[in-house]
């Protein structure tokens, strides 16, 4: 009898299920954030509740890289692509307060391949710079579904 060939499991295609910590407007206790989208660009306005802190009045730190992270793969999407995050880094200026106005813009940096460079930054409404992100992204392959070559 002829051995089996292992069967390759499929890999998930980046499928939007609405609940989101970050953006999906099923998800009661996320984020919410809705996104204003130029070219490669993705803007959000959010406000984050005081259950998002880690001391008092300050927004807990991993909440800070989210709001980062988010607004980068938005601006893939923005670019015509669905992406991961593949690494991440955050530098944080001052301590985020919880309960007021934030703006955070995602932008694509650079691309090579199925790499797209993101980099993006939290302010306040005053244009206080609070967080800076910088992000390497991996575009979903081989699905028909983005502009992407693969490679």
């Amino acid at each position: 009898m002829k051995p089996m060939k292992p069967i390759k499991p499929m890999k998930p295609r980046l499928a939007d299920d609405r609940r989101c910590f970050a953006c999906g407007p099923d998800n009661a206790t996320g984020l919410r954030m809705t996104f204003d989208y130029g070219d490669g660009t993705a803007i959000s306005r959010v406000v984050p509740r005081r259950e998002f802190g880690g001391w008092s009045n300050i927004m807990h730190g991993g909440i800070v890289a989210t709001l980062l992270d988010e607004a980068m793969a938005h601006a893939a999407i923005a670019a015509g692509e669905r992406a991961v995050t593949a690494r991440i880094e955050v530098r944080f200026r001052k301590a985020v307060p919880t309960d007021v106005p934030l703006v955070v813009e995602g932008k694509v940096h650079g691309r090579r391949g199925r790499v797209m460079e993101m980099e993006s930054t939290l302010r306040g409404e005053d244009g206080t710079l609070y967080a800076e992100g910088k992000a390497r992204f991996l575009t979903e392959l081989g699905t028909g579904e983005s502009g992407s070559d693969g490679g």
